[in-house]
């Protein structure tokens, strides 16, 4: 009985997992290994890989350090200000990209709220490598910031008091308790923000341009190869969906990994 009522959902729910699965299947067998090869000595290729990888190292990092404060906040409050700001910190995943990019231009452009101000201090931020990040950062940290409120959520308050009781400061407690209690979870937040960054076309493409060199991240380059050669779309898109699955394998692996470190060096 177990076993075919097991079955019935598995048929049921296998339509969606072939809807998911089979656009992978799709574009790894759309190109050979010559398309490939073809398609990664395009002058698109290196530029736009190169500008997503350092783009999303640097706002990984403005999230990561002004995100796990704000993370921390969230988790011991309980009032309703840390509610507001949670609801606040979760719009744009509700809201869509290309809203956060008229969003954006409207904050920082030349007739935006701060465009006065900006452009009185002689500095441009749409249409250039700082928009990108600024982009990424506004997609990506509500992926961290609920990551790691809820590892946070997980720490016992108690062990928190022990260390005060020991001498450490509220900083020290944070530090020497909470963050290596709470890093597995941290990872997974940072994985998936990482991802979701590298991902972001409709707020960048607005903000921040199609500028080869300049803006033109990896999905960027996808949308303008799709136009000309698409050879050069599959390559960026494997290539793309690669370093997808090693962030989704480091999402699932490496919290475990780092929970089970702590686990050994806590026993010995």
């Amino acid at each position: 009985m177990r076993f075919a009522r097991t079955s019935l959902l598995f048929v049921a729910a296998a339509p969606v997992l072939a809807l998911l699965v089979l656009p992978l299947v799709g574009l790894l067998v759309a190109s050979s290994p010559a398309d490939l090869a073809a398609g990664m000595r395009s002058p698109l290729f290196v530029p736009a890989l190169w500008l997503s990888a350092r783009t999303t190292v640097v706002s990984l990092g403005i999230v990561v350090l002004a995100g796990t404060p704000l993370a921390w906040w969230l988790a011991v409050g309980s009032g309703r200000a840390s509610r507001a700001v949670e609801a606040v910190v979760d719009l744009p995943i509700v809201i869509p990209p290309a809203v956060v990019g008229i969003a954006l231009l409207e904050t920082f452009g030349r007739s935006g709220l701060f465009g006065p101000v900006l452009v009185g201090l002689g500095i441009q931020i749409p249409f250039t490598m700082l928009a990108v990040v600024l982009a990424q950062v506004v997609v990506s940290a509500p992926f961290y910031v609920q990551a790691a409120a809820a590892a946070f959520r997980r720490v016992d308050t108690d062990l928190l008091i022990v260390a005060r009781t020991l001498g450490q400061t509220q900083l020290g407690a944070f530090l020497r308790v909470a963050l290596p209690i709470a890093l597995p979870g941290l990872i997974g937040g940072a994985a998936l923000a990482w991802a979701r960054a590298l991902g972001e076309f409709g707020a960048t493409l607005l903000f921040a341009g199609n500028l080869p060199g300049t803006t033109q991240t990896m999905p960027l380059a996808i949308y303008m190869a799709l136009e000309s050669d698409v050879r050069v779309a599959v390559a960026l898109s494997l290539v793309l969906a690669a370093v997808s699955v090693f962030l989704l394998l480091a999402l699932r692996l490496a919290p475990a990994a780092v929970a089970r470190l702590q686990t050994r060096s806590a026993s010995s």
